[in-house]
């Protein structure tokens, strides 16, 4: 706990057993005061070492994809009382030992967001990031920062803390259940006026951290694109993007999420 503020680590799990136990092994336990994985439908052990390190566990019975894990970790740490929730990839790619930090950043009630930036410093470049990807995260990057009116170092990060507000205040429902869904809430976020920080993150390439191939990386990327041009469109009275429109309907529930295996 920060200032009062319960915090919740969630951890969107696919295929994680090999990197699950030494990500949990460090999350500074003093302050964060709940542990969440999601387990999509793996191949693997990840439940099952979840269960044993005592994290509590949900396990969706078929495969959701990325954005569809995710919403169901956020309803969750929401139904058992965060205040802050902070999203940490349990492959091990992000350190875990900045979770106080960014977690302070909003129990500050300065930012109501904050991203772990690779971009800053010399994070990427330095823990692995193949160039091509550097060069990739870079271009979309400028490009997002014009069609959305901001200037963020990354756009990209899967590093993330949210406050309790801005996860009852978005329509997340309406996003989508894949990779894209990191852009499609930042934007939301953006557009609907939310305070975002960052912070330097140093991160992490080796061969049990978990990526995307190049394929999935350019349906991605035509998707990041796709999703700051209709926000643009959409700032402009030009098209009536769905994910821009708020209806309570489209927020998250107040209940626990219990996928079942």
């Amino acid at each position: 706990m920060l200032d009062g503020k319960r915090i919740a680590v969630i951890l969107p799990a696919y295929n994680a057993e090999r990197t699950l136990r030494q990500t949990y092994a460090e999350i500074p336990h003093d302050i964060v005061d709940d542990v969440i994985l999601t387990d999509d439908a793996s191949r693997d052990n990840t439940a099952a070492i979840a269960r044993e390190l005592g994290i509590h566990t949900l396990v969706h019975a078929k495969n959701r994809g990325y954005g569809g894990n995710q919403k169901t970790s956020y309803q969750e740490a929401l139904a058992r009382g965060a205040d802050i929730v902070v999203m940490l990839h349990p492959d091990y790619q992000y350190t875990p030992r900045l979770v106080t930090a960014m977690a302070s950043m909003i129990a500050s009630e300065q930012y109501d967001a904050v991203l772990a930036s690779r971009i800053l410093g010399r994070g990427a470049l330095a823990g692995g990031m193949p160039l091509y990807k550097y060069i990739a995260n870079r271009g979309l990057t400028f490009t997002q920062n014009l069609l959305c009116g901001v200037k963020l170092s990354e756009f990209h990060s899967g590093y993330r803390a949210w406050s309790r507000q801005l996860l009852e205040g978005l329509p997340l429902l309406r996003l989508s259940e894949d990779f894209v869904f990191d852009n499609q809430m930042l934007a939301q976020a953006i557009f609907f006026g939310f305070r975002i920080g960052e912070i330097s993150c140093p991160t992490k390439y080796f061969p049990e951290a978990s990526s995307i191939n190049f394929a999935r990386s350019v349906t991605y990327g035509l998707g990041v694109l796709a999703t700051s041009a209709r926000f643009r469109l959409h700032r402009w009275g030009l098209v009536r993007e769905p994910i821009y429109i708020d209806a309570p309907d489209m927020r998250l529930p107040h209940t626990a999420a219990q996928p079942i295996e």
